[in-house]
């Protein structure tokens, strides 16, 4: 068979009868030509097969990658499967769109070491989304010369940050929790280390986390219920390496299963709520009669839940820091700027899961 030789940019502007330059500017830099000339230079390149000018030369001549890494420590699947995480893709993306630059996802699988694809990854600089204080990955990140910013956690001196007061998002929760007269509640929530762990876990584990935005809710949680005479040590909290649905329902049987007299079920995300509320269902509990519920986040699945919640604008979060980390009077290096902290702002949602206790008489403890 025989095949075309593949045109180069010699080439078509030869065909053409105008420099070189003048077709690379077609490509890069399209307001130094005229619209008529351009449109006749990508319509001559589409006629002769000519496929544009090499990425990989250009970056290697500009220096740039046209890109922005957003690292998540999860599965590469993750990023479009948790509607968290699924919204701040989207506002990264759409920051990204505004700039003219791509993002390219940098997945490092939670509780592995491998950080071969942080040293790969061709890309300007780099948007870290929930990870722990310990990571090894985000260390890789931050020995690379380029820019960075956090979304949520860590918090790390002299680099950008993103996300919402946790601690104070939560206490508004407890606070509504409280007035309802809830003091016999028991907790899930997400992973509080690298290390896969499922089960109950005890206060130290909880102030020792090295997630520290499920820390400050936890926290939050503790100060304010002892402040009301609840002893947080008998708090029963179940924690969940995995985040899905299912895992919260096998939190919520497991935690219902040891404690079922518990008026109130304080769930770290909206995800863990969902699940607690398909447990709940399969126990014959009425939600929020036998049994309140409460998420945090604001997802669209909560939403149609009617969940109480804490409502944090997730998408935000992911154009705030992509405008953050593409600014271009931001300089790399730690001295160039000062570092930002951008507190997005959280509301609590009151929704149909949540009501006063009804009294030991009064409730359906479920088979």
């Amino acid at each position: 068979m025989r095949t075309r030789r593949q045109a180069t940019l010699a080439s078509l502007a030869a065909e053409l009868g105008v420099s070189r330059t003048t077709v690379s500017n077609a490509y890069n830099r399209p307001d130094q030509l005229s619209p008529e000339l351009r449109r006749r230079v990508l319509e001559t390149a589409r006629k002769l097969g000519y496929p544009g000018p090499d990425p990989v030369a250009r970056s290697l001549r500009t220096r740039k990658a046209g890109a922005v890494g957003l690292l998540l420590t999860e599965a590469l699947s993750y990023a479009f499967r948790d509607p968290a995480a699924l919204g701040v893709l989207e506002g990264l993306a759409l920051a990204c769109e505004d700039a003219g630059v791509g993002v390219q996802l940098v997945p490092a699988s939670p509780g592995k070491d491998n950080i071969d694809a942080v040293h790969r990854a061709g890309v300007d600089g780099f948007v870290v989304y929930s990870v722990p204080d310990d990571d090894p990955h985000l260390e890789a990140v931050l020995q690379r010369p380029v820019p960075t910013v956090i979304i949520d956690q860590p918090v790390v001196a002299d680099v950008d940050r993103v996300g919402p007061d946790d601690k104070a998002a939560m206490a508004s929760l407890a606070d509504h929790l409280i007035e309802l007269g809830h003091r016999d509640i028991g907790v899930l929530c997400m992973r509080l280390s690298r290390e896969r762990r499922n089960g109950f876990v005890s206060r130290e584990r909880q102030e020792k986390a090295s997630y520290h935005v499920q820390r400050a809710r936890l926290a939050a949680l503790a100060e304010a219920f002892e402040a009301v005479g609840v002893d947080w040590s008998t708090v029963p909290v179940v924690e969940r390496f995995e985040h899905t649905i299912e895992d919260g329902a096998s939190a919520a049987r497991q935690l219902l299963d040891a404690h079922p007299h518990v008026t109130a079920l304080v769930c770290t995300s909206d995800i863990l709520a969902l699940g607690a509320l398909k447990e709940a269902q399969r126990r014959r509990l009425q939600v929020p009669a036998d049994l309140t519920i409460t998420g945090f986040d604001g997802v669209p699945e909560g939403e149609r839940a009617d969940l109480t919640t804490v409502r944090q604008p997730v998408r935000e979060k992911g154009r705030c820091a992509g405008k953050l980390l593409l600014d271009p009077n931001r300089r790399v290096g730690s001295a160039a700027v000062t570092p930002e902290v951008i507190t997005l702002e959280t509301e609590l949602r009151i929704g149909r899961t949540s009501a006063p206790p009804r009294t030991a008489e009064q409730r359906w403890f479920g088979p």
